[in-house]
């Protein structure tokens, strides 16, 4: 493979690495990664363990130096329809890197820098799809070389903030130079020695710590409890492995007919055991589960009470959960004698991550060999599992062999499991799933950057919020909506589109004489412009010479013949506009300075009129402010052109208080 490419990252995947900013020889890399591994697993433990992944937990592994990429810690890891996975990764990372200071971390997915993107509208001005080839994205003319190894060299996590590499202008300043592309090494050197200088701007770094706000405490609060009725065997499973879950959730939603074949006789999870339990799901999985409509088979010996019956819901999460369980099982290869799974104690790093887990005080002091101390061990083994073993195995297990794997070694008594139903933690609210038009208005404002623009300093914005509002009512004015238009058509643009008004009060004002004096003589005909009289005394096509005097008279005349016939097509189509009714709709000014409407029903002007009466001055901002109401009542209070064009503009209308 060219060591100047690399593999594109999944879609919905995330793609992280870890690197050392200032690594000592190849061997001791090795230990030292090696040895970082251990500690970060067992600083990362308390909050994996209670997490539980929407298709694959988050995997870390040593690769060594390849391709002029240096050796670290990476993965990759698949997060479906979950983006908050993907997120919840970030944090880690950041955490991580404030926790280990000689670490930098770099993470990608399959729209590239997706850390630049959440911060699109605070980024300085000379990062952009030109200025950021090989830096963030790659070059545009090539689709696989998004994923060139420089692709993220000037994008760091570093000791919990981030970081970009700047572009060095002048001589002396820290910095990499805009037309040149450093090396990976060398922009991790650079980061090491001028990290001050490498720090994001401050709107930046806000726009990412809004997006991450709420972690780790908002691991708790996007899951969601509910009462199941499962078979007794699925019960078992999940109070060993509650993160099963997820698989059977994705089995259930990603069915075929096929699938649904091995659910006409329920050969592992018989419903006549079914049982009620408190099942966690994380919200975007009880979404999947609750919001599809499914009948079973009446061959599968589950049925569902009446729709007024108060279990209804429980009895119809649990047919689907049950569902889901009983399709991995059928998807499950059969495992032979030697397909048994290694023990985790044969990996050489169990014995530092378990010494590790000991320093950190996991066990919580409880007596080796007693029910809680075997429970937190079998989830440090899983986690192990999951997260060190699978990322450098051969291949990966399937979620059914799993199942099958704790169904076996977890014995269960169903007397047991019915006792229990008396003693359920009370379930959880599901009004998240409903969403008001005010929250969904809220939402899109937050996630459309109105909001985070100030960062850290939104939460005072929020506070002074309603009274700013009262003000902004009193003192609004239809003027804004006239002078926010007539900003915008004034504003420049380029082949890159139009930028509005509003971004320029963010820049700091500047002006150069010298370069407005050059513009006027460009535009006036300076003496910089004006043609030499020797290039001019030259002879024309038939051997007579032209002089400067009769160039510049048959210049004069062409202009005038130009002039004279864009006024002679002006005024025909005047004439033809004239004979229609589209005078009807415009507002006219007198010329006293008073708006005249024009009558409905009045005849177009008599073609007789003088053309000075005929031509009346229009009230353009009136025009204006008239078309732009009327489109948006017809909006109906619901997004559309005028709406979003004004609010593009920085123009916030009140709303309709005549509307329904």
């Amino acid at each position: 493979m060219d060591p100047w490419k690399r593999p594109p990252v999944p879609e919905d995947a995330v793609r992280y690495r870890l690197f050392l900013v200032d690594p000592p020889g190849a061997l001791e890399t090795e230990r030292n990664l090696l040895r970082l591994l251990e500690a970060i697993l067992a600083h990362m433990a308390p909050l994996w363990l209670q997490y539980i992944w929407q298709k694959q937990p988050i995997s870390l592994s040593y690769h060594p130096e390849t391709g002029g990429v240096p050796a670290h810690l990476g993965g990759c890891t698949e997060f479906g329809d979950n983006v908050e996975d993907e997120w919840f990764i970030v944090y880690l990372l950041r955490r991580l890197t404030h926790a280990f200071g000689e670490l930098a971390a770099t993470v990608e997915d399959s729209d590239g820098q997706f850390l630049l993107i959440e911060a699109a509208e605070h980024l300085p001005k000379w990062l952009d799809p030109d200025s950021s080839e090989n830096r963030v994205r790659g070059r545009d003319n090539d689709e696989d070389s998004r994923y060139d190894i420089h692709n993220l060299v000037n994008v760091f996590l570093y000791r919990g903030e981030l970081h970009i590499l700047p572009i060095r202008v002048r001589s002396g300043e820290v910095g990499w130079p805009l037309d040149s592309v450093p090396s990976l090494r060398e922009a991790l050197d650079l980061l090491r020695v001028h990290g001050e200088h490498c720090l994001a701007e401050q709107g930046v770094r806000d726009a990412l710590e809004c997006r991450l706000q709420g972690y780790p405490g908002k691991i708790q609060a996007n899951l969601h409890k509910a009462h199941c009725y499962i078979p007794a065997g699925v019960a078992a499973v999940l109070s060993r492995r509650p993160d099963l879950v997820a698989s059977a959730v994705s089995a259930f939603y990603l069915r075929d007919p096929i699938d649904l074949q091995a659910c006409r006789t329920f050969r592992h999870f018989p419903p006549d055991t079914r049982v009620l339990t408190s099942v966690t799901f994380t919200r975007c999985l009880y979404a999947q589960l609750q919001q599809q409509s499914f009948v079973p088979d009446q061959r599968s010996g589950y049925t569902l009470p009446p729709h007024t019956h108060p279990q209804y819901r429980a009895h119809e999460l649990g047919m689907k959960l049950a569902h889901g369980f009983e399709i991995l099982c059928s998807r499950a290869r059969v495992a032979g004698p030697e397909a048994q799974e290694t023990p985790v104690s044969a990996d050489p790093l169990w014995k530092g991550f378990l010494r590790s887990l000991q320093r950190s005080n996991y066990f919580r002091r409880e007596l080796e060999g007693s029910v809680r101390y075997r429970e937190l061990m079998s989830s440090a083994e899983n986690f192990f599992r999951q997260s060190v073993t699978s990322s450098h195995s051969s291949g990966t297990r399937d979620g059914g062999e799993e199942v099958l794997q704790v169904l076996e070694s977890a014995p269960y008594s169903l007397e047991e499991l019915q006792k229990q139903e008396a003693q359920l933690p009370r379930e959880d609210s599901d009004d998240w799933l409903h969403i008001t038009p005010g929250e969904l208005e809220r939402l899109l404002e937050e996630r459309g950057g109105r909001g985070v623009n100030q960062g850290r300093g939104a939460s005072r914005e929020a506070r002074r919020g309603e009274e700013e509002e009262r003000e902004e009512e009193a003192s609004y004015s239809l003027v804004a909506v006239t002078r926010g238009m007539k900003n915008f058509i004034s504003a420049t643009s380029s082949y890159k589109g139009a930028e509005f008004p509003q971004s320029y009060s963010l820049e700091p004002f500047s002006f150069n004489p010298d370069a407005v004096t050059s513009a006027l003589d460009r535009l006036l005909g300076g003496k910089d412009e004006e043609l030499d009289s020797d290039d001019l005394e030259e002879e024309d096509e038939d051997g007579h010479e032209v002089t400067e005097e009769g160039y510049m008279g048959s210049q004069e005349q062409d202009g005038a013949e130009a002039l004279g016939g864009l006024r002679r097509y002006m005024d025909e189509m005047d004439r033809e506009l004239q004979t229609t009714h589209i005078a009807k709709s415009f507002t006219y000014s007198s010329k006293g300075g008073k708006r005249e409407p024009t009558a409905q029903n009045s005849p177009p002007p008599a073609a007789s009129e003088p053309h000075e009466e005929e031509l009346r001055p229009l009230d353009v901002d009136l025009n204006l402010v008239t078309n732009l109401l009327e489109s948006l009542a017809s909006q109906a209070g619901m997004s559309g052109p005028a709406s979003n064009l004004l609010q593009s503009m920085g123009v916030h209308l009140p709303p309709n208080a005549d509307g329904p």
